[in-house]
């Protein structure tokens, strides 16, 4: 077992573990801690805890000191300068006509490197700014591109539901989402809706996820046929939350829905789910047995006597009216059509003797 204790250095940032050195350290206490970007000023989120060795990632670095009124003064100094320097990476983006957007800037509690953070749509060459800011301000400059993401969970604002951002206010890391958690949960897939400040799809739909993915194994599918207490019937619509869904009955009116809890109901596999289709295959199975009926019909009158020679004449009678139809001659496709040669052309071409011939 290791000795640690969480320090976080951003309200809903990331808990860190860090070696207390032996010291016990109160749960809101400032402290000083070596990070690798050197110093850093942060506050202890979780006081000394044990906790296994295969849950810590070496090397486990180590706190130098609880902060005093002194290293505050310091942090707050740092915050100033972060804004000035904010001001002046901003103008100097301007002025180089970079197509980025500067987000924030922070630096270090030793003032050993100052970091930008900024989004762009592609890549973004800011060697000759980097050059800028290092002549500046005399220290390592870092400038790193993010996410919208990242941008919303720095600046921080207010979500559709009136509260502040969850990104921003306790989620310590962002989970994929995707657009099968809105659908499972019968939302509209309208994205001005299910779409965040950022753009991207809320974090909260992934909240209720677990729960409407258990919900769904209880409950019928939309279009599904069910039976019901009343009868055999479509789920028009389903309750997953208060675990009802409204049937329409076969034997009952148009337009007509009944609830139904879904544990009553118990889905037919096997069974077309739309009604126009159910429709078409019972009137295409109506047509087979009146054709079925009919050639039994023939074949009793073919047996009954004179009956094979009104089947014959039946029979002769539909080739006639078949050979009456003249075939219709089809022309090759590319060819042309062939004209019928005039009368003097047609005798001189025939070899016979014209009028005029006969006559001398």
């Amino acid at each position: 077992m290791t000795t640690i204790i969480g320090v976080r250095f951003k309200t809903g940032g990331k808990m860190y573990y860090f070696d207390p050195q032996d010291v016990q350290v109160p749960v809101g206490t400032g402290v000083i801690v070596e990070t690798a970007r050197g110093l850093e000023y942060g506050s202890c989120v979780q006081g000394n805890t044990e906790v296994p060795e295969q849950s810590v990632v070496q090397p486990l670095r180590r706190m130098v000191r609880i902060a005093t009124d002194a290293d505050r003064k310091t942090l707050e100094r740092n915050k100033k300068r972060a804004d000035e320097a904010f001001i002046v990476c901003k103008r100097k983006i301007e002025e180089r006509g970079l197509e980025m957007n500067l987000v924030t800037a922070e630096c270090t509690f030793d003032m050993n490197k100052m970091l930008f953070y900024f989004t762009a749509d592609g890549r973004v060459d800011f060697r000759e700014l980097v050059k800028d800011l290092a002549g500046i301000f005399r220290t390592r400059i870092e400038l790193r591109q993010i996410g919208v993401r990242d941008e919303a969970k720095m600046i921080g604002g207010l979500g559709t539901c009136g509260r502040e951002l969850c990104c921003c206010s306790y989620l310590d890391d962002f989970h994929p989402v995707s657009i099968n958690m809105a659908k499972d949960q019968n939302l509209s897939l309208n994205p001005a809706k299910i779409s965040g400040v950022c753009g991207r799809l809320m974090c909260c739909l992934k909240y209720e996820h677990e729960a409407y993915a258990e919900l769904q194994k209880v409950t019928p599918k939309q279009g599904s046929v069910v039976d019901t207490p009343e009868g055999r019937g479509k789920v028009i619509s389903t309750q997953m939350l208060r675990g009802t869904c409204k049937v329409q009955l076969d034997d009952s009116p148009e337009h007509t829905l009944t609830e139904f809890q879904c544990a009553d109901c118990c889905t037919v596999k096997g069974v077309c789910r739309n009604r126009h289709n159910q429709a078409a295959m019972a009137e295409e199975r109506r047509k087979r047995e009146e054709q079925a009926a009919a050639e039994r019909a023939a074949k009793e009158q073919a047996e009954q006597p004179g009956g094979e020679q009104a089947a014959e004449q039946a029979a002769e009678a539909e080739k006639s009216a078949e050979g009456t139809a003249a075939p219709r001659r089809r022309r090759r496709r590319g060819g042309r059509r062939r004209r019928k040669p005039s009368g003097e052309g047609a005798g001189a071409a025939s070899g016979q003797p014209t009028r005029q011939a006969e006559q001398s």
